[in-house]
């Protein structure tokens, strides 16, 4: 892949820069902007109840709402991505914006559930730009301090996840559901103009046809098969963690808990604490700690889900379950993330792109997983399907080479 040095660091001020050489300032914006573009994939969950009754449809109808969503972040992935390396990279990015403003925009004026689908679906697709700002960050951090710059970009991506329930839940209370789409569009539109304003201009670095872009991003995958084991392994934990959060709206608006909306988003806020796990993740990765810490953070999954299980009827055990969850899923978010950036530097965008789509696309199913198999065996079953999946990985896991390998290290 050497024909396209991928995110070739622009020129910085010297002004702010910290220890590792990287403008503080610079990494902030990065976290902003990826935990505020991400947040869009997330505002539905704790609608889905509402959402269900305003337009009429089953559970499992209304969790399609997710899975679509989920869906257009993998087809953004495969294919808007890789265009980071073959345009210039801030237009590409606020044209990705714009869109995803105009989407949102249609999503919150939707008069029918077949519009609010297909502009939740365009939105997902166009808010890939995190997944443009991550690897554009990991570039800037030298080798020594990558995983911990990458750790702090990422806290802010995964703090988006988070909080974005939270905020949707109080929004709609207060002013209604539309509103929630409807400022996450005036949000996006802010932000278009922050980052086109802030960040340095930065030139294609392949002049390669976008079909041979996106035909070497496929052979990235053959040539480094710890790609594809990486993003298998995030794509049981996305899967697990998609149908956790997709369900759970459910049960605490149910008979059990009688949650109100603001209910559910003040639950969603106890989750946001397994953002703190970020930093220490990224330490792990560059103390060379992947391999173990990824082994342990599926068996915390496992054993969340079970507590969750088990605890069904304890709102305590099933917040910390969820703060267990969000721990474990970001933690092999972050060492899976270091671990690909090192495999080819020429080829960041486009290993990010393929790893990203993996374990979208696990997501997409387990949230859809999550809905049917809620609707058919109820809150039991959905705990069972979500230990069962980083189980799966921990086998995999056990699988790996333990000498030689990248997460070996």
């Amino acid at each position: 892949m050497s024909e396209s040095p991928d995110l070739q660091a622009p020129r910085l001020p010297a002004t702010g820069k910290t220890s590792h050489g990287v403008p503080g300032w610079l990494i902030a914006l990065l976290a902003i902007a990826s935990g505020m573009t991400v947040a869009n994939l997330y505002y539905a969950q704790p609608l889905l109840s509402s959402l269900r009754d305003v337009f009429h449809v089953s559970t499992t109808g209304a969790g399609w709402l997710i899975t679509l969503t989920q869906v257009g972040y993998v087809v953004g992935m495969l294919f808007l991505v890789p265009l980071g390396d073959r345009l210039e990279k801030r237009r590409l990015i606020t044209v990705l914006l714009a869109v995803t403003t105009l989407a949102l925009v249609a999503a919150g004026l939707a008069t029918n559930f077949p519009l609010l689908l297909t502009a939740s679906l365009i939105s997902g697709t166009t808010s890939v730009v995190a997944q443009i700002l991550v690897p554009f960050a990991a570039s800037l951090a030298p080798d020594h301090a990558r995983g911990r710059i990458v750790g702090r970009v990422m806290s802010g991506l995964l703090t988006g996840i988070l909080l974005s329930r939270t905020l949707s839940s109080l929004v709609s209370d207060l002013a209604g559901w539309r509103v929630v789409y409807l400022g996450s569009a005036a949000l996006m539109a802010v932000l278009a103009v922050a980052l086109h304003a802030a960040l340095p201009q930065h030139a294609p670095t392949t002049n390669i046809p976008y079909a041979h872009v996106l035909r070497s991003t496929v052979q990235l995958v053959r040539t480094h098969p710890e790609l594809l084991r990486r993003g298998l392994y995030q794509a049981a934990m996305f899967g697990s963690f998609s149908a956790f959060w997709t369900t759970i709206s459910y049960v605490l608006t149910g008979p059990r808990f009688h949650y109100s909306e603001v209910g559910v988003g003040i639950f969603a806020l106890v989750g946001a604490a397994g953002a703190a796990v970020a930093p220490f993740a990224g330490h792990w990765a560059d103390r060379k700690l992947t391999r173990p810490m990824t082994g342990a953070a599926f068996a915390v999954a496992a054993v969340a889900f079970a507590l969750a299980g088990f605890g069904q009827r304890s709102i305590v055990l099933i917040g910390l379950a969820a703060i267990l969850i969000d721990m474990a899923v970001q933690t092999t978010l972050i060492l899976g993330q270091h671990t690909i950036y090192q495999l080819d530097p020429d080829a960041r965008a486009r290993l990010n792109s393929a790893f990203i789509a993996t374990f979208f696309l696990g997501g997409a199913v387990g949230s859809q997983l999550g809905s049917l198999t809620y609707h058919a065996g109820g809150w039991t079953a959905v705990t069972l399907l979500g230990g069962a999946l980083p189980l799966l990985a921990l086998l995999y896991w056990a699988s790996e080479r333990r000498a030689g390998g990248p997460t070996a290290r």
